[in-house]
């Protein structure tokens, strides 16, 4: 029988520290001192959220009593049920926001990319597990473990929702990283996404960039080949950007571009999501406005407030001070997760806890980024803190997950 002292009391405390936050976030961007002129469906997402929580409860003590080995057997028919599910709701699936990643049955429903995250971490950790004598440096692996992601992103961008998107492509070098990609391969991967970063920012950084990042991997793997195809990527990169900038992209995506380097370019317009987030930010200064007294929140000022941009709910109203302690939350959900992925025996359960640590931080670095107009706006909602039935639910599982396998490492510690 397990003590209860094994388990990962920490992480626990974490979720409940972020919920609570949420809710608190949301109740007030929600049912403040006008919303009586909000819609009834805006008006009810802080009730809805309140179920969600109390169903996530339930989920969460469920899979304690599961078996390790259970998510391990059950990878690879949850990936086919979930990619089946993901193909129904691109041909019926109802669009939300422009993305068609809802599905509905009766009253109930959800976003089928959700559910998909979790089913892709554990087939690719299956997969890249499930011999000894796999190694992701055979590219036969290493390709066979990419198609696995970018199957299910491939029909993201169709349902256009690129923002999940992101969050698939990124498990690719965190996923091959852990399981034993080379430093300088892995460098090589993520280097285009800084300079695309770069390159939209001014040219000559994103430039400058491909140059110190090909530095970097040849002195990091010294291999020719991959040293020559990082530099000629970094500056097709580079070239790929200015010429969708000045020749494939619309008008108006040109201008949400440029409203992120230059709010002041669109005030009204392109600009107005990323002025208004700073000046609820801004505005709260060290403690805060006070509960339900955030201007920016409480007159509608701030777009998306119970979503997208929940933090800057929390940064106007509980100031500096709760805006760090949502950071604190995750710093400590973070680097538990990471704990805990160390301390595990199989490698399965490793890559899994190392992968849903992963997206939790990938989602905290855009949300927030976007939130303080370090990134462009893409809308990646907050985990545990941003309004949204599927994601909280899909997001407290993938923690369970952890748990239960940190909670029974003893017994899952045996490679099968």
């Amino acid at each position: 029988m397990q003590n209860p002292r094994d388990f990962n009391w920490p992480i626990l405390f974490s979720w409940l520290m972020l919920t609570v936050m949420g809710l608190i976030a949301i109740y007030s961007a929600t049912q403040g001192p006008v919303s009586q002129f909000l819609p009834t469906y805006i008006q009810a997402n802080f009730y809805k959220q309140l179920g969600f929580v109390v169903l996530a409860i339930l989920i969460m003590i469920g899979v304690q009593f599961t078996s390790p080995r259970t998510f391990l057997q059950l990878s690879y028919p949850l990936y086919a049920i979930g990619i089946v599910l993901m193909v129904l709701t691109l041909f019926f699936g109802k669009e939300i926001n422009g993305a068609r990643s809802w599905f509905g049955i009766g009253p109930f429903g959800g976003q089928s990319s959700e559910f998909m995250k979790i089913a892709t971490i554990l087939a690719v950790a299956n997969y890249l597990t499930s011999r000894r004598n796999i190694s992701v440096e055979n590219i036969r692996y290493a390709f066979f473990s990419v198609c696995i992601i970018l199957l299910p992103t491939t029909l993201v961008i169709l349902q256009n929702d690129f923002g999940t998107a992101i969050i698939f492509l990124a498990l690719i070098p965190v996923m091959l990283f852990w399981s034993g990609l080379p430093y300088g391969v892995s460098l090589f991967i993520i280097s285009p996404a800084l300079i695309l970063y770069l390159t939209v920012l001014n040219w000559q950084f994103g430039l400058a960039a491909a140059v110190i990042m090909t530095a970097l991997i040849f002195f990091i793997q010294r291999r020719a080949w991959l040293t020559v195809t990082s530099l000629v990527t970094g500056i097709l990169t580079v070239i790929g950007v200015q010429l969708a900038l000045t020749e494939i992209l619309k008008p108006h995506q040109i201008a949400r571009i440029t409203a992120f380097t230059n709010p002041a370019y669109d005030p009204t317009g392109a600009g107005w999501n990323v002025i208004q987030a700073k000046t609820a930010i801004g505005s709260g200064g060290l403690m805060g406005k006070g509960f339900l007294e955030g201007t920016q929140t409480q007159l509608r000022f701030l777009p998306e407030s119970y979503t997208d941009f929940v933090y800057c709910v929390i940064g106007e109203e509980f100031g500096f001070i709760g805006a760090v302690l949502v950071i604190v939350g995750f710093i400590i959900l973070l680097t538990r997760l990471l704990s805990s992925a160390g301390n595990h025996k199989h490698p399965f359960a490793q890559l899994v806890t190392v992968s849903v640590a992963a997206v939790f931080f990938i989602h905290f670095f855009i949300n927030v980024g976007s939130a303080t107009a370090l990134l462009p706006v893409i809308g990646i909602p907050l985990p545990f803190i941003s309004y949204g039935g599927s994601a909280f639910l899909t997001n407290t599982l993938m923690l369970a997950i952890c748990l239960n396998m940190d909670f029974h490492k003893r017994e899952f510690s045996i490679y099968r």
